[in-house]
């Protein structure tokens, strides 16, 4: 059986995500594959409570084609490339059943990223842009470059790294590599016009408050199965969109009543006293990038500490949000060969809590990311707990 894995977001789903699922099917060659999809939950990798819940997200994705959706917990859903392509990767490979991984790419020679994956970053260039104040990921791809000596053009190679999506490439080809996972990989270039940001954008001009509103914002922008999802659940007042301005103001109270930032998660290098020293201005700065500023709030709010970031390197559970009739099967073969615990419903953490504490923790911290943003899209802060998986035919 040939599995194919996908990690995604679908902030929301767009005609670019599903581009990717049919050309994955079509590359792979098989009738009989399924699509397993390991995606974020109420948070993103930029830092922001998604534009819709898990399981809307889920039930979108299924209705166009993924067959299994499992969760990234919170501490590696909302986090730097690496540690974001890390989790995702690993928790595909514990399942024990992926044999293939694809993801879209915005360079035009997939093969050029396959090379930069195995050329380790210069340290000495990396510690000495960092101090120039350029951010990470700018840093990171000097540091690279420096290394390379490949036949590619410094330029084709300089645009290549600009590329945010080439670095989670690279970070998701570093994690295979690291694992020996054995995946098959395949790289599909994107379809143009596609952004998530764009939709963002759009959806932010709409009046969120209104469905019609929505769907005139987002009409042809979204496959018609998943917009239906989404404007069926608003109307139906399951959620509302969360308001991201009311989440930062809602920070700025945190901040103040917080005596200390530093030892929350992403606060090192100055960022916690920019924070609180800015946190009711503009944080704009050419210092750290929004993402990191976004994830250092993220882990204030619901009490990420740094230590842990450091000390937990790995996912601890498989958390099911979703299956489609082929993907039951699929869960089955699962239950036989999955490397680490499986968890469909909240309440079956709870058993494993007393034997496995790293669990737990993990666990808990995805608990406090859905009760944050309960607040925001209008949810019952224990929704978690009454959700069983998605299930489509």
């Amino acid at each position: 059986m040939r599995v194919i894995g996908i990690i995604a977001e679908y902030n929301p789903f767009h005609e670019g995500h599903q581009y990717l699922i049919d050309e994955a099917k079509r590359l792979v060659a098989d009738p009989r594959a399924i699509v397993m999809t390991v995606m974020s939950g109420p948070f993103t990798q930029r830092g922001l409570p998604s534009v819709s819940p898990k399981h809307i997200r889920a039930r979108e994705a299924l209705l166009s084609g993924v067959d299994v959706a499992i969760e990234i917990p919170f501490t590696f859903a909302c986090a730097p490339s690496e540690r974001f392509a890390g989790g995702a990767v690993e928790l595909l490979y514990r399942t024990g059943v992926v044999t293939d991984l694809a993801f879209g790419v915005d360079c035009k020679d997939p093969g050029l990223l396959e090379e930069l994956s195995l050329v380790e970053p210069d340290e000495d260039v990396l510690k000495k842009a960092l101090a120039e104040g350029k951010s990470f990921p700018a840093a990171r791809a000097e540091a690279i470059l420096s290394n390379y000596k490949g036949s590619a053009d410094a330029d084709v190679v300089s645009d290549t790294l600009r590329q945010p999506n080439s670095i989670l490439a690279l970070d998701y080809l570093r994690a295979c590599k690291s694992m020996n996972t054995g995946f098959k990989i395949h790289m599909i270039p994107r379809k143009e016009g596609c952004s998530a940001t764009a939709v963002r954008e759009a959806l932010a001009k709409s009046n969120t408050a209104s469905t019609s509103s929505i769907a005139d914002a987002l009409m042809n922008k979204m496959p018609d199965k998943a917009l239906s999802v989404m404007l069926s659940s608003l109307s139906h007042k399951e959620f509302s969109i969360p308001d991201h301005e009311e989440y930062l103001k809602d920070t700025s109270l945190e901040v103040r009543r917080s005596r200390d930032l530093s030892s929350y998660a992403y606060m090192t290098d100055g960022l916690d006293g920019f924070i609180r020293n800015n946190i009711d201005k503009d944080l704009r700065t050419k210092h750290f990038t929004m993402p990191r500023i976004y994830r250092a709030i993220a882990s204030l709010m619901t009490g990420q500490d740094a230590d842990y970031v450091k000390d937990e390197k790995h996912v601890q559970y498989i958390r099911v949000l979703g299956f489609s009739n082929n993907g039951k099967y699929c869960l089955k073969i699962m239950g036989k060969c999955a490397r680490l615990p499986i968890i469909s419903n909240a309440s079956d953490a709870l058993e494993l809590y007393s034997s496995n504490p790293r669990l737990r923790k993990q666990f808990e911290l995805d608990l406090l990311s859905n009760d944050v943003y309960a607040r925001y899209a209008k949810m019952d802060p224990g929704y978690e707990w009454k959700l069983p998986p998605v299930k489509v035919k």
